[in-house]
């Protein structure tokens, strides 16, 4: 069950405490999610690690979690043998994220995650200078990404609703922040939240906060990510998701600027600007009565839709450039280069993944490679990406297709056990496989 439901903007654990059998449990049960877990004993090895390298969220015990909470930290979830609510009051109020009790239940650590993954992408902001710490930017020379900055310059300085539409792996978020940081609101905070990634009788206490007793496991008053945003910017991801009942009170807070948290009847103003993102197409989610008229309206003020890759080839060469560099410094192969037969070959991809498949792409190609130069051969050992094929005899391109494969696959293997230092949950990620697809071939192919 746990790997069909494991599910959220979480990808990257730290997993800390002793190796025991319930820590050497939890991390089967993570493995089996799909997420990619380092594990470690000691307190400094887990503070050493949070400083140099990046994770989407901390698995603590109780009495180590406070010490690994705060500042940039990502969440922290905290696991204690204790049921007394009074234990995980002063935990939640030394900043952990969230409690879990022992004896660990599958669906805690479901949940526990996927509110930890509505925090994980929310922005910092430098005090010395006003500006984000992890702004990315917008790469694309073409015509179609230079009416999309004219577009960002203008909207920016309204508090106007804006609904960006796109294919997965465009970039809708990071459009959404280019927004806020050249608006007035820059100076305060940007958060995100995928609606699709929630649970639906969740996603309202996580918009709205609740009162404590609201419902069962609310052990005290908690903050919305609607007033977490207060004077900055909420993006709602996936807007489509909304149920039809939540829509409701989400076009109260649009028109009203008002909320209320789950069990409480006093209204809380809010100063929040909204940008919404969808794959759907809203208009026919109205016609099919998914979607309200009403909040579509609203929050469809000022469309932005951005390209697909495959309609803008002529940024390709720029935005790998620009991935290989950013990956090459975080992994200390900065001297790696792509020749120019390789950004040829990626120009005329269809990338259905779009720009994050690219960039997904070029990570690999940095991580496996072991030259200077990234070329077409490697590509195409590496990555599937194909040139045009020579003629050849069928029969016989049959017969070293069938040899090469295996032989691509054993060798592909090996590589990324090297590279992951044994690590089969992480090769098994960046060969983009499932964990136990990676065992079964591991077995197939002899690999120990």
């Amino acid at each position: 069950m746990l790997a069909s439901i494991l599910v959220s903007t979480v990808q990257r654990v730290l997993l800390v405490g002793p190796d025991d059998a319930a820590r050497r449990s939890l991390h089967l049960m993570l493995d089996r999610g799909g997420k990619q877990v380092v594990a470690v004993t000691e307190l400094e090895a887990a503070q050493r690690y949070l400083e140099t390298a990046d994770c989407d969220a901390v698995i603590a015990p109780g009495e180590l979690a406070p010490q690994l909470a705060g500042g940039r930290s990502p969440p922290v979830i905290a696991i204690v043998s204790s049921r007394d609510p009074a234990v995980a009051l002063a935990l939640l109020d030394g900043g952990v994220h969230d409690v879990v009790s022992e004896p660990i239940d599958e669906l805690a650590i479901v949940l526990a995650l996927r509110r930890a993954g509505t925090r994980v992408r929310t922005a910092t902001v430098s005090p010395a200078n006003g500006t984000r710490a992890d702004k990315r930017e917008i790469i694309g020379a073409g015509e179609g990404m230079q009416e999309l900055r004219e577009v960002i310059a203008r909207v920016a300085g309204h508090r106007t609703t804006v609904l960006i539409a796109g294919e997965s792996g465009t970039g809708k978020e990071l459009v959404a922040r280019a927004i806020h940081d050249a608006s007035p609101r820059s100076s305060h905070r940007f958060i995100a939240i995928n609606c699709a990634a929630i649970p639906a009788t969740l996603l309202e206490a996580e918009l709205f906060g609740h009162t404590k007793g609201a419902f069962t496991d609310a052990v005290r008053d908690r903050v919305g990510l609607f007033e977490e945003a207060h004077g900055g910017t909420l993006f709602l991801d996936e807007v489509g998701e909304i149920p039809l009942p939540l829509q409701a009170k989400l076009l109260r807070a649009l028109q009203e600027g008002e909320i209320r948290r789950v069990g409480d009847t006093d209204a809380i103003s809010i100063d929040v600007r909204v940008i919404a993102a969808t794959l759907r197409d809203l208009a026919a989610e109205v016609t099919a009565g998914r979607f309200r008229e009403d909040l579509y309206y609203r929050l469809n003020v000022v469309p932005v839709t951005i390209p697909p890759l495959r309609e803008r080839p002529e940024d390709i060469p720029l935005l790998a450039r620009f991935f290989a560099a950013r990956h090459g410094a975080h992994h200390q192969r900065a001297s790696i280069q792509l020749s120019d037969d390789a950004i040829e070959a990626l120009s005329h991809q269809p990338w259905p993944g779009n720009v994050r498949e690219l960039e997904n792409i070029i990570e690999r190609a940095i991580v496996l490679a072991d030259g200077p130069t990234i070329d077409l051969a490697f590509l195409e050992t590496v990555m599937n990406v194909r040139a045009a094929p020579p003629a050849t005899d069928t029969g016989q391109l049959e017969l070293s297709i069938k040899k090469g494969t295996r032989d691509l696959e054993e060798g592909l293997i090996k590589r990324a056990l090297v590279v992951t230092q044994g690590n089969r949950t992480n090769a098994a990620k960046l060969l983009e496989i499932s964990h136990r697809a990676l065992l079964y071939k591991m077995k197939e192919y002899g690999i120990t």
